[in-house]
């Protein structure tokens, strides 16, 4: 079941948006090289108890996954890109860090992600991240009253293939607000003009994340950390957004976001 959300309470989740925005910030600026994951773990804990949060990902128990989640923060190094558990690993010059988290202000969710290179960044590195932040502003831009679901999925893959990139479509977007994940599944490929018709109200996560030449992933043993299968490097963008008469509003702003500078290419959907 989908559920619309009224003005009033988008603006509550609005709020919670604003805390995982600013939060999202902070922890790309603290990481670098010589930074152990555990210690961004742990900064994000504090910050959610400060701020009366609750985590969405803490004793999450999806039908992956070994046991239920008991961290705040998905950290994914390198060739990982979704559900990577912090661990005891400290961060090297030229790692490529997603950092994805979610969380809950009375009663209402947000999630949001975001890619960095720590230290000494690779050209090809910086063309993922760039890829992913461009495939997030595209569906965002195609999340418009009236449109379909379909609109959002074609504009991610159509960016992700303009860079060369394959698109896995095992895990993807979804809906958000009461709980962290609602129905639909937005997936990061798909056709123009089908699906679900986009009406004011809903609210959606939407995540394009790219390997750098796979479209096929693997599991850790853990169960959770999600991987290229063939090793290369990852990358990682999210934004929760809402669907407004006005077209659509993003809930998650960070302060300073490289996104924001990056031009959206047109994406032309066939008759």
């Amino acid at each position: 079941m989908i559920e619309l959300k009224s003005a009033e309470e988008i603006a509550r989740m609005a709020v919670t948006g604003q805390f995982v925005g600013e939060l999202l910030a902070e922890l790309s600026g603290v990481a670098a090289v010589g930074v152990n994951l555990m210690d961004l773990e742990h900064l994000a804990r504090r910050r959610i108890k400060e701020r009366g949060a609750e985590s969405c990902y803490w004793d999450y128990a999806p039908s992956f996954g070994r046991g239920p989640f008991r961290n705040v923060l998905c950290l994914s190094v390198n060739d990982a890109v979704l559900h990577g558990l912090p661990h005891d690993y400290v961060l090297r010059d030229g790692d490529l860090l997603s950092i994805d988290m979610a969380a809950d202000i009375d009663g209402w969710a947000a999630d949001s992600a975001l890619s960095v290179i720590v230290g000494t960044p690779d050209p090809a590195d910086l063309k993922l991240i760039e890829a992913t932040e461009v495939a997030l502003r595209a569906g965002i831009a195609a999340a418009q009253p009236g449109g379909r679901l379909g609109d959002i999925s074609a504009a991610i893959g159509a960016v992700a293939h303009s860079y060369g990139y394959g698109v896995n479509g095992e895990f993807g977007g979804h809906g958000i607000g009461r709980t962290m994940h609602e129905a639909p599944h937005i997936p990061n490929n798909g056709r123009g003009r089908r699906g679900m018709r986009l009406d004011p109200g809903l609210t959606i996560a939407i995540e394009p994340w790219f390997c750098r030449s796979t479209d096929k992933i693997t599991f850790d043993p853990d169960g959770w950390t999600i991987r290229s299968a063939d090793g290369s490097r990852t990358a990682h963008s999210e934004h929760t957004i809402a669907v407004t008469a006005a077209g659509p509003q993003i809930l998650t702003h960070r302060p300073t976001h490289a996104a924001t500078t990056i031009p959206v290419p047109p994406v032309h959907f066939p008759a």
